[in-house]
């Protein structure tokens, strides 16, 4: 029988708390540049309208 190791997942082989600990990085670097770059903000898609558009058409006038 394989050695099982205590993991925060509860028991497990080695082979899988190593494949744990790997997405556990990527996810929470994922999670990071989420953050730092603002995907996957609501207010990131919605279309911000200016009024300096249309006046500066008519300044043309």
């Amino acid at each position: 029988m394989a050695v099982m190791i205590h993991s925060k997942y509860g028991y497990e082989p080695p082979e899988w708390v190593q494949a744990d600990a790997r997405l556990d990085r990527w996810y929470k670097d994922k999670k990071r540049r989420a953050n730092k770059h603002g995907a996957f903000s609501l207010d990131k898609n919605k279309e911000v309208r200016h009024e300096t558009t249309s006046v500066c058409k008519n300044q043309w006038y």
